[in-house]
């Protein structure tokens, strides 16, 4: 594996917008970005099961570990420049609790979310930038 796999659900707008902004800020392709309904998502985290890859965003870094919420967060970003300050941020010491906090807060409300903020069309106005080892609609 020559990328991490970002794991996400494919069927929340709220994710896919946000997958389609990483594929921007995805400068040097080290992102690999896969919905779950995507077979090769339970290829690359098989002791996962479906509603524990539905609870969060996951990355599966290209050594194995498995990074779920706002760890896969930082993890991300510190290997993408413009999300590197909210990396660094995240390993102040009790940072990622409280982020971890308001992931799973965000997380669990993210269809009523995704209905308030507008996400179906958000998606429309943002477009995926075209890159072959994702699947982001």
């Amino acid at each position: 594996m020559n990328q991490h796999l970002v794991l996400y659900d494919g069927d929340c707008p709220l994710c896919i917008f946000q997958m389609r902004v990483l594929t921007w800020l995805d400068w040097f392709n080290t992102l690999a970005l896969i919905p779950l309904t995507d077979p090769r998502a339970q290829q690359a985290a098989p002791q996962l099961d479906r509603e524990q890859l539905l609870a969060a965003m996951h990355c599966v870094a290209k050594d194995g570990r498995i990074f779920r919420g706002a760890r896969c967060i930082r993890f991300v970003g510190m290997r993408l420049p413009l999300l590197f300050p909210l990396a660094l941020l995240l390993w102040v010491p009790g940072v990622i609790w409280i982020a971890e906090k308001i992931y799973n807060l965000i997380a669990r409300n993210r269809k009523v979310l995704s209905r308030l903020f507008g996400c179906k069309e958000a998606c429309s106005i943002l477009p995926a930038r075209k890159r072959e080892q994702d699947e982001v609609r």
